[in-house]
């Protein structure tokens, strides 16, 4: 049976904060084989492919995968000047063992369209909550507490699916609301519960999240993290009974509190899962060495990536581009999705599987025109549409343009092949759209002069 340490409960002003009992402690394992099966010499992927049979938001890890074939025209090294290129897309390339086989003619990438997953909630948000809903439903909680910027995708995937299952949503945005409401913001606002919070509060974002979710939570409330639910109902899974516990869950609010971008080690099971269909023989394939281009706000999709790969065994190097946070930023965020990862999982998976699991499983580089968070260059507009007109793909200037310049660039060279993740996000353009609004303008000069 499980050994674990007694409750630790902390009585804060409003609610009660429930700090979790089992993540650090479990000293043996369960009653339902866990532990033979730890012991068995199964392949690194059956392991893997046995903890993921959980329950998901998605009833389907499914999604589309297309080719884009880059013009031999003017091919550039670097991918600043994509409006010399021309892009043709392949909406149903041949996959599996052809994919080895075949000696590219012209260069291109891959694009897996996961912008298509869903009409508000998709791209890497959908990937992330895939895990987290049914934790939430699971654990039986009531109201959910995140952040995000004023047009944060994720902020709008929370409330969008929250709603969708009769929970209710508290979104905390940073800044001041606009004055009209558009994009994303329009939509958290429709679906959720909107705070604006100052920008020096946000900067204590953890701090902030967690007094919210106490007020929302009331004096006979319970707060949870993630790694709470998921510890607790592993628990639950493995025998362990404790009718202190079921007397402290019978409380009428138990709050969640989703971190910034779903930034919880739960969340990076749905990139795991998305990676485990990726790689099978029909699409990608196990030995396929692939370059994995993917834009990075919090950057915790794209250690997913590299934790999936690593826990399958993929020769798969994945790159990030970092689009709001230093070199250094970045590294210590993938070190401590790592460690939680770890401490969360690893008598799920077992030690074996999470070999090489180490900080340096994700390539971050720089984008190539760096910018403040947030801002557009002049052009990218145009270059969007261009895309768009050319292969029916909707990208937008801040996230998904980084990747596709740097899968244009990585895609001419004749040595790897490139896949780029489409992380979704577009309904974030008509925020721009606002904000840049000599650029959108130029659209239209196009037809009047």
């Amino acid at each position: 049976m499980l050994k674990c340490t007694k409750f630790q409960l902390q009585q804060p002003r409003n609610g009660m904060f429930l700090s979790c009992p089992f993540r650090l402690h479990c000293a043996s394992s369960s009653p339902n084989g866990l532990k033979e099966a730890l012991k068995s010499n199964l392949p690194k992927e059956e392991y893997v492919s046995r903890f993921l049979k959980r329950k998901w938001t998605l009833r389907s890890p499914d999604t589309k995968i297309n080719q884009i074939m880059i013009s031999k025209d003017g091919l550039q090294q670097g991918g600043e000047n994509l409006g010399k290129l021309s892009f043709l897309n392949n909406p149903q390339p041949v996959m599996g063992d052809q994919v080895m086989r075949n000696n590219r003619q012209e260069p291109s990438f891959y694009v897996v369209r996961d912008d298509l997953l869903h009409p508000l909630v998709n791209g890497n948000k959908a990937r992330k909550l895939d895990a987290l809903l049914p934790l939430l439903e699971d654990s039986s909680v009531t109201d959910v507490v995140t952040c995000g910027g004023c047009q944060s995708a994720h902020a709008a995937a929370v409330a969008v699916s929250c709603a969708e299952r009769g929970l209710k949503s508290h979104l905390l945005l940073r800044g001041e609301q606009p004055a009209t409401l558009t994009g994303y913001n329009l939509i958290s606002t429709l679906y959720g519960n909107v705070s604006y919070v100052p920008r020096s509060l946000y900067a204590r974002r953890e701090e902030m999240l967690l007094k919210h979710a106490h007020l929302v939570a009331g004096n006979g409330g319970l707060v949870f993290s993630l790694a709470d639910l998921e510890a607790s109902l592993f628990t639950h899974e493995c025998g362990e009974h404790s009718s202190h516990v079921d007397a402290l869950t019978k409380r009428s609010k138990k709050v969640a509190i989703i971190n910034e971008g779903a930034g919880d080690a739960a969340a990076l099971l749905g990139v795991v899962r998305l990676v485990e269909f990726l790689s099978q023989d029909h699409l990608f394939g196990k030995d396929q060495q692939l370059k994995i281009i993917i834009d990075s706000g919090t950057g915790t999709t794209a250690v997913g990536f590299g934790i999936g790969a690593v826990c399958l065994g993929l020769p798969w190097e994945v790159t990030a581009i970092m689009l709001a946070d230093t070199v250094d930023g970045y590294q210590k965020r993938e070190e401590s999705l790592i460690s939680e990862f770890r401490r969360c999982f690893t008598l799920h998976f077992g030690k074996q599987v999470l070999t090489g699991l180490e900080p340096g499983l994700v390539h971050w580089v720089e984008r190539s025109s760096p910018r403040k968070f947030g801002n557009i260059l002049k052009g990218e507009v145009e270059t969007c549409q261009k895309i768009a007109r050319e292969t029916g793909i909707l990208i937008d200037p801040v996230y998904t343009l980084a990747a596709w310049e740097m899968a244009t660039q990585l895609g001419q060279e004749e040595y790897a092949k490139v896949v780029m993740l489409h992380t979704g996000g577009t309904l974030g353009m008509f925020g721009l759209a606002q904000r840049y609004k000599s650029y959108f303008e130029m659209l239209k000069d196009e037809y009047c002069s």
